[in-house]
C-alpha cells in the first residue's frame, strides 16, 4: 500500500508543479502587456490619444486570439491529449513572448498579441483538466488550489519585474525565457489515466459543436461560464480603470494611482482569495457553497469600492486587494466547469469556458458603456453598480441549477 501511494506521488506531483508554473508564466504575459501597454507604445513613438486607442487595438488582438486559440486548444487537448496542449500552448506564448520583445511596429505588435493570446488560451485548461483527472477525487481540490494560486502570483511578478528593470522588452524576454525553460520539465509529466482509457475507446473526443447540439449540455455549459463573468468585470473595468475611478471618488494622491500597482495588489488578493476558497471548499466538501457565499461578497464589496469617497491612495490599493480577494473563486470556477463533463470532452470545456469569459470583456464593456453614457450622463461610480448587480444576478441564477461536484466521479464519458 506504501508503495503504491508512493508511486501515485511521484506521477501526481509533477503534473501539478508543471501546471502550477505554466499557469505562472501564463498569468504573467496576459497582464504584462496591461503593465507595459503605456511604456511600449511611447517607445514606438504612439502617444497621446493615438496610444490609448493602439492600446485598445492591440489587448483587443490578444483576446481575439485567446478566444480563437480556447476553442483549438480544447479540441486537441480531447482528441490529442492534456500534455499536447500543455506544452504546445507554453512553447507559443514563449516564442511569442520573446517576439513581442523584438518589434518595432504596431502591426508587429499586434501579431505578436494576437499569437500570444493563442498560445495563453491552451496553459490553464489543460492544466486544470490533467490535475482534476490524476488525483484522488476527494482530494483534487487541493490540486486545483496549488495550480491557480501559484499561477496569479505571476501577475505580481510581472509588475515587479517590471519595477525593478524597467524595460518593457526584458520583460517579455523574461516570461519567454521562462517558458522555454519550462518545457525542460515535460519528461517527468504523464498523460492521465482516464484519458488513455478514453482514448483506446471509439467515443466522439473533442467535438465542440456537441456542446450546441444537445440542449442540456448546451445550458450547463453557458451556466459554467456565466458564474465567471462577475470576475472578469472586475478585472478588466474596475481595476483596469483604476486610475480613472480613483479620481471619480476623489481618492487622495489619486494622481499617482497607476493600473499596474491596482493589477498587482488585486492579484494578491486573488492568491489569497483562491487558497481560502479552495480551502473552504475542501473543508465544507462543497463548490457551489463557496461559490455562493463569494459572489455575495464580491457584490457587496463592489459597492464598498464605488462609495469610497475621499480615501488615502493606500486605502484605496487595500481596497483593490479586497476586490481581488472577493473573486478567488477562479479556482472553484474552472474547477466546478472540469467537473461538469466527461471525460471526451473535458478539455474543451475546462479551456473554452475560462476564456469565453475572459472574451466576454468586449460585451461588458459595451453595456457598462451604454449605462455610462446613456442612463447616468457620464457617471462611471453608477454605472458600474448597476453592471455588477445585472452581472452577479446572472451568475447566481445560473450557479443555482448547476449540480454539486465536490468528490464526483469523473470517470465516464458524454454520450451524444
Amino acid at each position: 500500500m506504501s508503495t503504491l501511494k508512493s508511486a501515485s506521488t511521484r506521477i501526481i506531483t509533477p503534473i501539478i508543479i508543471v501546471a502550477a508554473l505554466g499557469y505562472f508564466v501564463d498569468i504573467y504575459d496576459i497582464l504584462l502587456f496591461g503593465i507595459v501597454r503605456t511604456a511600449s507604445l511611447v517607445d514606438l513613438g504612439v502617444t497621446g490619444e493615438a496610444n490609448r486607442n493602439a492600446g485598445e487595438f492591440l489587448i483587443s488582438m490578444q483576446m481575439y486570439g485567446m478566444l480563437l486559440g480556447g476553442i483549438l486548444w480544447g479540441i486537441l487537448g480531447d482528441k490529442r491529449g492534456r500534455l499536447s496542449v500543455l506544452f504546445g500552448s507554453i512553447f507559443l506564448y514563449s516564442i511569442a513572448n520573446i517576439a513581442n520583445g523584438m518589434v518595432d511596429s504596431i502591426n508587429a505588435y499586434a501579431l505578436f498579441r494576437f499569437l500570444a493570446g493563442v498560445g495563453l488560451a491552451g496553459e490553464l485548461g489543460a492544466g486544470i483538466t490533467l490535475v482534476a483527472e490524476s488525483m484522488p477525487k476527494h482530494k483534487r481540490g487541493y490540486g486545483t488550489l496549488i495550480v491557480a494560486s501559484v499561477g496569479l502570483t505571476g501577475a505580481i511578478v510581472a509588475n515587479l519585474v517590471y519595477q525593478v528593470f524597467g524595460d518593457w522588452r526584458l520583460c517579455y524576454y523574461a516570461g519567454g525565457v521562462l517558458g522555454l525553460l519550462l518545457l525542460f520539465l515535460r519528461m517527468s509529466v504523464r498523460e492521465s489515466m482516464m484519458y488513455q482509457e478514453v482514448e483506446k475507446g471509439t467515443s466522439n473526443r473533442g467535438d465542440f459543436f456537441s456542446l450546441f447540439t444537445n440542449k442540456e449540455r448546451f445550458v450547463r455549459y453557458m451556466r459554467c461560464i456565466l458564474i465567471g463573468i462577475p470576475l472578469w468585470f472586475l478585472v478588466g473595468v474596475l481595476i483596469t480603470f483604476s486610475p480613472e475611478f480613483a479620481k471619480a471618488l476623489g481618492v487622495i494622491g489619486a494622481e499617482d494611482i497607476t493600473a499596474g500597482q491596482a493589477i498587482a495588489w488585486s492579484y494578491g488578493g486573488l492568491v489569497i482569495g483562491d487558497i481560502f476558497t479552495g480551502l473552504l471548499s475542501q473543508f465544507l466538501k462543497s463548490r457551489k457553497k463557496v461559490m455562493f457565499i463569494f459572489l455575495v461578497f464580491n457584490l457587496l464589496v463592489v459597492f464598498v469600492y464605488l462609495n469610497a469617497f475621499g480615501i488615502t491612495k493606500d486605502m484605496f490599493y487595500f481596497l483593490c486587494m479586497v476586490l481581488g480577494f472577493s473573486v478567488g473563486y477562479w479556482v472553484i470556477f474552472v474547477t466546478i466547469a472540469a467537473e461538469q463533463f466527461g471525460t471526451n470532452i473535458r478539455s474543451t470545456v475546462t479551456t473554452t469556458v475560462p476564456n469565453f469569459v475572459r472574451g466576454s470583456l468586449p460585451l461588458i464593456i459595451i453595456m457598462y458603456q451604454f449605462f455610462r453614457d446613456k442612463t447616468f450622463d457620464g457617471n462611471i461610480l453608477n454605472a458600474s453598480m448597476v453592471v455588477a448587480s445585472i452581472l452577479a444576478i446572472i451568475a447566481l441564477a445560473s450557479l443555482w441549477k448547476l449540480k454539486e461536484t465536490f468528490s464526483e466521479d469523473l470517470d465516464y464519458v458524454e454520450v451524444n
